[in-house]
This record gives structure tokens, sequence and C-alpha cells, in this order.
């Protein structure tokens, strides 16, 4: 049993330690920890200028929590708390520079930083028995909840940011990025009673997925303006980015059990030799092409779970390249050794 089928109680978590350490082999995490973190405990991305961000703390919480490595969690944790958490109202600020004094460069957070900061601590303040960690996870969950979690219409949606993407921030306000609904998050902080209803907010990021759907290959944009019906929000570029590729990665790793909206997305951003395109909607043209092993996983593991491919082996060997793609393979690998066992 994996740690997801213990979420009927958050309590139970406390098995998943021992889990954990078969999700990322201590070789794997040793190499992207060598390559990505920082000695304080910074998560470094590499294609983005060395910069820091909530959105990298979060991951670097929950890939050293899979990797069973508490030294390296509190690390972590604590340049997050002491670098990011600067806000007066419990969320961490979202862009760290090192080339810049004050380092904070921007002070509004991110959500999906945010929602992988609190899920990873309230994992691992079950299954270390850490209270401090449950705590600081509730503090988040809640303000994040409290700031920046809406009814629309008939939806409950997530701003990417407590400032400037709401109704009153923007003509096609708000706007929303469906890759900041980190999915298997939402059971874990609907057990900490935030609050807020995390489980109908996971509903309604699916169904806007299924609405969102974007010139011949019926992809989502990565900022959508939910104003009426979805559309490419102004002022973003009007493509399938970077943000979006990850998408279906975490509808599988929440084991959504949606197949239809899956191919859709897996057909829609695939070629055939496995590599993933991002596409400008304007045009219709292609504007690169994803080949590194973690964009591909995510296609393989697709693959796998919609039709019983299995992984090519090329996919199943990690090698850290650049801090996005090496973070989504992580994920990709630690899914299928505890889920999905037959894609290997």
């Amino acid at each position: 049993m994996s740690w997801r089928g213990l979420l009927a109680g958050l309590a139970s978590l406390c098995m998943v330690s021992s889990m954990a350490n078969a999700a990322i082999t201590q070789q794997e995490w040793a190499e992207y920890s060598a390559r990505f973190v920082s000695a304080e405990g910074r998560v470094v991305d590499d294609g983005n200028g060395g910069i820091s961000h909530s959105e990298g703390q979060g991951y670097g919480l929950l890939l050293s929590f899979l990797g069973g490595n508490r030294p390296d969690f509190e690390r972590i944790w604590s340049f997050t708390q002491r670098e990011l958490l600067l806000r007066d109202d419990n969320l961490a600020a979202w862009r760290w520079d090192p080339n810049e004094k004050p380092h904070i460069t921007d002070l509004n957070n991110a959500s999906d930083g945010d929602i992988l900061i609190a899920y990873s601590l309230a994992l691992a303040g079950a299954a270390w028995k850490e209270e401090r960690f449950t705590t600081s996870a509730k503090s988040i969950a809640t303000a994040l909840g409290r700031s920046s979690v809406f009814a629309h219409q008939d939806k409950l949606l997530i701003l990417p940011g407590v400032a400037g993407f709401g109704k009153d921030a923007r003509p096609d306000g708000p706007v929303v990025n469906l890759s900041y609904w980190v999915f298997e998050a939402f059971p874990v902080l609907d057990q900490l009673g935030t609050g807020t209803d995390w489980t109908d907010l996971s509903r309604s990021g699916v169904s806007l997925l299924e609405e969102a759907s974007f010139g011949s290959r019926k992809l989502p944009a990565d900022w959508i303006s939910a104003e009426a019906s979805p559309r490419p929000a102004t002022g973003f570029p009007a493509e399938f980015g970077y943000n979006a590729v990850r998408i279906p990665l975490y509808l599988i790793r929440a084991n959504t059990g949606d197949k239809e909206l899956l191919r859709r997305l897996r057909d829609g951003m695939t070629k055939e030799d496995g590599s993933i395109v991002l596409v400008d909607f304007s045009s219709g043209k292609e504007t690169a092409v994803l080949r590194d092993p973690g964009y591909r996983i995510i296609s393989g593991l697709a693959a796998c779970v919609l039709d019983g491919t299995r992984l090519p082996k090329d996919l199943q060997t990690f090698a850290p390249t650049l801090y996005y793609p090496s973070t989504l393979q992580l994920l990709a690998l630690a899914y299928i050794r505890e889920e999905r066992r037959e894609c290997l």
C-alpha cells in the first residue's frame, strides 16, 4: 500500500516514512541535491538564472521527504522559513535572487509554491511525528485558503498570487493557472481542517481543464481568463508552455482516473518520438520541442496509465540535467515505484 491509500486519516501517514525510501533512491536524491540544493537549503533553478522560488522550495521539501532524507528536509525548510516566509500573511514570497540585495525581488506569493510547501510539511509532520511541521502546514494552507480561494460563477478557484490576478485587478480577471492545481495535495490539505473545501477546488480544476481546450491540439493555456468561458488571458503569451506540461503528471500522481482528459492532453502535447511540444495558440506553431527525459517521462507515464505501455528504458534512469525537468522526472519515477510497478 502506498501513502495515497492512507489519506482517510492524516495520522495514518506516519507509515509513509519507510515507504518513501523506495520512492526515490538515496543515490537519486544525492545527485539531485548535489546539483540543485545549496548548503543552506536553497533550491536553485539553474534554468532560470540561478534564482530560487517558493515552487522550488516546495519541490525540494517533497522530494527530500520521498527520498526519506530528514536532514535535507530540515535544511530546505530552514532556508524557506528564514528567507521566503517574510510576508505578514503566513505565505511565502515567491522570488529570491542571489544577485540582488535584498534577495526578495517580488514579495507576491505563488499559490503552487505555498501548496507544495504546506503539503510536504503535512506529510512530514505525520510521518515523522513532528508537530511543528504540521502546525506550519496548517498555518500556510489556512492563509492560502483565506486569501486566494474563492467562488466564481459555479466554481471554486485559486488565484496564482494574492496580488494582480483577481477580478478587480484585471479587465479579464480572474486569471488562473491550471498547473497550480497540485491535485495530490488537496486530500492532505483537507485533513488539516483549514476551513477551505480543497476537494471542491480539485473538482473545479478538473472541470476547467475539460473546458480549456484551445487550438488544433486541444490543450490548455498556461494563463487562463476565467471571466466567462475559459480563454487565454490577455497580457500573457497565448501558449501551452512550460507551466502546463506538468498538468498530466499532477493528474496521474493524484489518481484522478479521468482517462479521456488525460488522453487528450497526452495526445496534444506529444510528438511521435515521445518528446513534448510547446504550442503558440495564435499561430498554431510549435515554439519548442522538449526532449529532456524529465519531460518525455510525462508522456511515457501517461502511455502506461492509458494503454499499458511500459516506460522506455532510458527514462527509468535518473541523471540530473536542469532543475525543472529533473524535478518532474523524480516525481514521475516516485509515482511509478509506488503505484505503477507494471510500467517498469
